[in-house]
């Protein structure tokens, strides 16, 4: 690493440069804050873990620091790669140069000591997936011993523009910058410094950046849970290295059930389900537009459509409303809720199940069709049962068209089912076969993606409010799902009446991907959880729980689902001492309600719904099965410190030269104390009184 030099910069009045003060750092007279500019903007790259491998990105303890190149195409790379005389460098890449080809170069290398990637503005044409061409591969139904032929996406390849990035394991860090005005900082400070200048190398100080992401787990899941083991065995203070991804599993019924209980062997259950986690390159960011809120919003939307229907509780077959956690990885979610159902650990049995219908991606359709896909293996046995699915899948501004039998499901919360038991089902996307999302689980799945637009010069509140295209074509679809859900549980009334709302469809949208902290999101939610509305939202699933899509889906649930009820708010906390609350039926929430028109407080109230969470944790670490192949093993390592900032570093002589000198000045003041402390009776003595006279 090198050593930032504090003796190097030119005070602002000497026609030299001087590091500005970077958007939000800290203001002061410490000897730091004058020689680092902080980057408080940034989203690191980290590790992660399976049973057999590591992932992602780490940085050595102390840091890494390198000489900052600006790539913006690919003949800057040749001065990194061979021509600069300054290695190590730290590239500032442009985003468009994000991809697998140039990131496989620069690993391969020892003058990089790191990478800042700045957002590329538009979104890169070409499509950009760090993803695998074949998500969650392995972890579904297809193997050698079920559908082998479809194994392994030997008959469609679902994110043909996947590069697998993300899964590529890289030994220096790499951060996000999110802010453009610090990219700009950085930009400037090598403009000024180490442009080179006539083809030769620029002169010292040179801008260099230092980026902070040391991993504490290495090697495997299988490794770093052994030693986490290990030190809550032995040690008094055990350390952490790394923590399985969990969060909880958001699901609610038509008709109450008891949670604690057990549902009746011969009662019929319809699934639904959706996904509502993301991924992208970076930590934390994971917008997910397409690849997840579009279809939990308009899971959301039909379930409160159908709540709406005058006889739900009298319907033949209930239906429950299924949000999975952590499906990116290798589906915690859904074979935790397998697992239970298995285990006797869940309200429903597996043989309760009637039928599974899953909404996938679902927001980029072309025209008006939405496809149907289903397993063509069971397909064989249960046609008969996946034909009545499908032909109350019907609507008026949707087309719904079977994928073909000859293709199997793409990746889907489905398959883990299917793994388990033969259940008839269908999974509805918006592509026939490879996805139409070019961005799949990257940073540039956004509102963008899904076409979502607002006019200009709208405030919060209005834009809020705006009903998109976007949101008109999602309520659609999801009018067609409850209405096909009202049907397949035995309703015989006419569907009319049954119709998704596009205004809470374009709240949600706004709320999921533009901003958590909006008015409707406030008024939903309990007064303790206020801290979870955080400006830009994100779906990773994290290791600590519940993350905030986790808790805002469930409280936008109850809110679309549950009723209002009169009850005080001592009431509504403890419902176990209310009489007929039936706490095993329903579950309560004390609410802080819409501001009050004409003042500044809230009115709050209770609302009584079905929804609740259930673990999302994978099986095997309950069953301390860290090298599974049968279940996802992911964890994420931890650190001590992520962050970044830039510097003026001196050149090596002066660097020297400024060593010497030190140790000089230290060689001579120990002499110099030496000589004073040797002469010191006669240097300090005081002297003899002139005047004193001994008689």
């Amino acid at each position: 690493s090198g050593v930032p030099s504090v003796f190097l910069f030119p005070s602002p009045g000497s026609g030299g440069w001087a590091l500005p003060s970077s958007p939000g750092s800290c203001q002061g007279n410490s000897v730091e804050r004058k020689i680092y500019i902080p980057l408080n903007k940034t989203a690191p790259c980290v590790r992660l873990l399976n049973a057999t491998h590591q992932i992602g990105c780490q940085s050595s303890i102390s840091g890494d620091t390198g000489v900052i190149h600006v790539v913006e195409k690919e003949e800057d790379l040749n001065w990194v790669l061979a021509d600069g005389p300054h290695p190590p460098y730290m590239i500032l890449l442009d985003g468009n140069l994000f991809n697998r080809k140039v990131l496989m170069q620069l690993k391969g290398t020892s003058r990089v000591s790191g990478l800042a990637v700045s957002i590329a503005k538009p979104n890169p044409p070409q499509g950009f997936s760090p993803g695998l061409k074949c998500p969650n591969d392995g972890f579904g139904v297809y193997s050698k011993d079920y559908g082998p032929q479809y194994a392994h996406c030997n008959t469609t390849v679902w994110n043909p523009v996947g590069s697998g990035l993300s899964y590529e394991d890289f030994d220096f860090p790499i951060f996000l910058l999110e802010d453009a005005n610090e990219t700009q900082v950085i930009k400037q400070c090598y403009q000024d410094h180490n442009v080179p200048r006539d083809g030769s190398g620029p002169e010292y100080p040179l801008c260099a950046m230092q980026l902070f992401s040391h991993m504490h787990a290495v090697t495997s899941t299988v490794t770093c849970m052994r030693r986490n083991s290990i030190q809550n065995t032995f040690s008094i203070n055990p350390e952490t290295v790394c923590d399985p991804l969990l969060d909880y599993n958001v699901w609610s019924t038509l008709q109450p059930i008891n949670s604690s209980g057990k549902v009746d062997r011969e009662q019929e259950v319809i699934i639904v389900a959706t996904r509502i986690d993301s991924h992208s390159f970076f930590w934390n960011i994971a917008p997910g537009a397409e690849s997840a809120v579009s279809s939990f919003v308009t899971h959301l939307a039909a379930a409160e459509a159908l709540h709406k229907a005058s006889d739900v509780h009298s319907l033949q077959r209930n239906v429950m409303f299924t949000f999975f956690q952590g499906e990116t990885f290798d589906y915690i979610g859904s074979s935790r809720m397998v697992y239970d159902m298995e285990k006797d650990k869940f309200p429903l049995r597996l043989d309760n199940i009637h039928s599974f219908v899953e909404l996938n991606q679902v927001a980029l359709r072309n025209g008006s069709v939405l496809w149907m896909h289903t397993d063509p293996v069971s397909w064989m046995n249960e046609s008969v049962q996946t034909q009545v699915i499908e032909s109350n899948l019907v609507g008026a501004n949707v087309t719904l068209q079977e994928a073909g039998y000859s293709q199997p499901l793409p990746p889907s919360s489905f398959q883990r089912f299917l793994r388990a038991r033969h259940i008839p089902g269908v999974v509805l996307t918006d592509h026939q076969a490879a996805f139409q999302n070019r961005y799949y689980q990257s940073m540039y799945d956004t509102p963008e993606n899904i076409r979502m637009q607002y006019p200009e010069g709208l405030s919060p509140e209005e834009t809020l409010e705006y009903v998109t295209d976007t949101a008109k074509s999602l309520a659609e679809v999801a009018t067609v799902v409850a209405r096909a859900l009202y049907r397949l549980a035995g309703g015989a009334n006419n569907t009319s009446a049954i119709q998704a709302d596009p205004k809470t469809v374009t709240r949600m949208l706004y709320g999921f991907l533009i901003k958590m902290n909006n008015s409707w999101f406030q008024s939903i939610i309990k007064p303790d959880l206020k801290g979870i509305l955080g400006d830009v939202p994100q779906h990773y699933v994290a290791v600590s729980s519940p993350v905030n899509t986790t808790y805002l889906v469930h409280y936008v649930l109850a809110n679309l689902t549950g009723t209002v009820v009169n009850l005080t708010k001592e009431e509504c906390l403890n419902p176990d001492k209310t009489p007929n609350a039936e706490k095993e039926l329903y579950d309560y929430a004390w609410v802080q309600g819409s501001l009050d028109p004409n003042s500044t407080t809230r009115v709050p109230y209770c609302v009584r719904s079905t929804v609740r969470l259930s673990k999302a944790l994978s099986p095997a670490f309950e069953l301390r099965q860290w090298g599974s192949t049968e279940y996802s093993t992911w964890t994420e390592s931890r650190w001590k410190e992520i962050r970044a900032r830039i510097f003026l570093v001196a050149s090596k002589e002066l660097e020297i030269i400024t060593l010497v000198v030190g140790i000089a000045i230290l060689v001579f003041s120990l002499l110099a104390t030496h000589f004073i402390n040797a002469k010191a009776d006669v240097l300090f003595s005081i002297p003899r009184d002139p005047g004193a006279v001994a008689y």
